[in-house]
C-alpha cells in the first residue's frame, strides 16, 4: 500500500512544476514530435530516405549510439569516487550520475531500433523470446550487457531513493554488491561496442587491437563532461547542492582520460602512417582526403583541436578550477568525443568499399530530425527522473511520519 501510493506521488510530481518546467517539457516533446513524423515517413519508405547507401551502411545513428555507450559507461568514474573512496562531494550527486547513465542507455538503444531497417523484427533479440544466438554473436553479448547496465542503473538509485523516501538505510549487502558489479559492467558495454567493430577483418580501420581502450578512454571524457554541464544546471535551478570540489575532482579525472585518449590516438596515427600499407586509405580520407573526397576532414582536425585544448585546460589547476574555462573545456570535449566517435569513427571504415567506390556520408534532414528526437526523448526521461530524485534528496519529498529526511546514508568503506 505504501509503495502504491509512492508511486502514484511520484507520477503527479512529473506532472507539476514552474512555467520553466512545463516550456522546457514542451520543447522537448515539440521536437519529439517532429522526429516521429520523419520516422513514419522512413519506416514507410524504408532506410533508402537517409542518405546511408550500400557503401556507407552505418551512419548518423549507429555513430550516436557508440557515443551515447560511452557517456552510460562514464558513470563509473562517479561510483569508484562516491562507493569506494567516500569522496563525500561526490557522494551527494552519484544518484544522478547513475539516472544520467540510464537515461544515456535508454537513447542508446532507441538509435539501434532507428537504424533497424525492419523495427518490427526487433523481438528476435529479446532472451527468450527471439533467438540471440547466444555466447556465439557478439551482437547477443551487446544486447545482454546494455539492458543488464540500464536495470544496474535503474536499480541501485531508485532503491536509494526509496530509502530515503521512507527514511531507512540501504541494506549494504544489496547495494554494495550491485555497485560493485556496475564497475566492470561499465567496463564491458563499451569493450562489447568496440568488439562489434573490432571483429571486422574486413574493415582495417576498426580492425586494431587498441580500439577498445581507445573507446573507453574517450568514454571516460565525454560522459563526465556532459555531467559536469548538467550538475551545474542543476544547481542554478533546482537548488541542488553541489560542491565545486565535486566538479573540480570530476575534470581532473578526465585530464587523465584524456591524456590516454590522445596518447592511443598518436600511437594509432604513427602506426598507420609509418607502415604505409593499402589499410592507410581509411586515415587518409579522414585526416587528409583521399582522391579529392575530403568531406570529413575540417570535421575531425575541429574535433581533435577541441580535444587538445580542452586537455591542457583540464591538466592546469588554475583553468580546471575556474568554472568558466571548465564549462569551455566540457563543451569542447562533449563535441570534440562526439565528432571523433560519430562520423569520425563510422564512416572512414567504410572508405574505400571492397570495389574501391568512395561514397561521401553526410547525414540529410530525416536522419538529424529523428536524432534530435531521440536526444530529445532521453532529455524528457532525464528530467523526469530529476523531477524525483532532487525532492527527495533535498528532503522536500519524504513520507508524512517524518519532518525531516534521515542522514544520508553512509556505507563501509570498501578496501581498493
Amino acid at each position: 500500500m505504501e509503495a502504491w501510493r509512492f508511486f502514484r506521488q511520484t507520477v503527479k510530481m512529473v506532472f507539476i512544476g514552474t512555467k520553466v518546467y512545463y516550456l522546457w517539457c514542451a520543447f522537448l516533446l515539440t521536437i519529439i514530435g517532429v522526429a516521429i513524423a520523419f520516422y513514419v515517413k522512413q519506416l514507410d519508405a524504408g532506410l533508402i530516405v537517409t542518405h546511408m547507401r550500400d557503401q556507407v551502411s552505418w551512419g548518423l545513428y549507429i555513430g550516436n549510439f557508440t557515443y551515447l555507450v560511452g557517456v552510460a559507461a562514464a558513470a563509473v568514474l562517479l561510483v569508484i569516487p562516491a562507493y569506494i573512496y567516500h569522496f563525500d562531494p561526490i557522494k551527494e550527486i552519484v544518484v544522478l550520475g547513475e539516472l544520467l547513465a540510464a537515461s544515456a542507455i535508454i537513447m542508446a538503444l532507441m538509435f539501434v531500433l532507428a537504424d533497424l531497417g525492419r523495427p518490427d523484427r526487433f523481438w528476435h533479440l529479446i532472451p527468450f523470446i527471439g533467438s540471440l544466438s547466444f555466447p556465439k554473436s557478439l551482437l547477443a553479448w551487446d544486447v545482454i550487457v546494455l539492458n543488464g547496465y540500464l536495470v544496474l542503473n535503474t536499480l541501485v538509485p531508485i532503491y536509494i531513493l526509496v530509502k530515503i523516501y521512507f527514511g531507512a538505510e540501504p541494506n549494504k549487502k544489496f547495494v554494495i554488491p550491485l555497485v560493485l558489479l556496475s564497475i566492470p559492467w561499465a567496463v564491458g558495454i563499451h569493450t562489447v561496442t568496440a568488439f562489434l567493430y573490432n571483429g571486422l577483418a574486413a574493415r582495417p580501420f576498426w580492425n586494431a587491437s587498441i580500439l577498445a581502450p581507445r573507446f573507453l578512454a574517450s568514454a571516460f571524457c565525454s560522459g563526465p563532461a556532459m555531467a559536469i554541464i548538467i550538475f551545474q544546471i542543476l544547481r542554478k535551478t533546482a537548488g541542488m547542492k553541489i560542491k565545486n570540489e565535486a566538479l573540480f575532482k570530476i575534470s581532473e579525472l578526465i585530464a587523465y582520460a584524456m591524456f590516454i585518449n590522445l596518447f592511443l590516438l598518436g600511437a594509432e596515427l604513427f602506426k598507420e602512417y609509418y607502415t604505409g600499407t593499402i589499410h592507410l586509405a581509411p586515415m587518409e580520407y579522414l585526416y587528409q582526403g583521399l582522391h579529392g573526397h575530403n568531406s570529413l576532414v575540417p570535421w575531425i582536425w575541429s574535433a581533435l583541436l577541441m580535444n587538445v585544448t580542452a586537455f591542457f585546460i583540464f591538466l592546469i589547476p588554475k583553468t580546471r578550477e575556474n568554472l568558466l574555462t571548465l564549462n569551455i573545456g566540457s563543451l569542447f570535449i562533449i563535441v570534440g568525443v562526439w565528432i571523433e566517435k560519430g562520423l569520425g569513427l563510422i564512416v572512414p571504415g567504410f572508405i574505400p568499399d571492397p570495389l574501391g567506390e568512395i561514397y561521401e556520408y553526410m547525414p540529410n534532414i530525416t536522419e538529424i530530425s529523428i536524432s534530435l528526437g531521440i536526444w530529445a526523448f532521453g532529455l524528457l526521461i532525464f528530467t523526469f527522473f530529476m523531477r524525483i530524485a532532487i525532492p527527495i534528496q533535498r528532503g522536500d519529498f519524504i513520507h508524512s511520519r517524518y519532518t525531516k529526511p534521515t542522514a544520508r546514508p553512509q556505507y563501509e568503506r570498501i578496501e581498493p
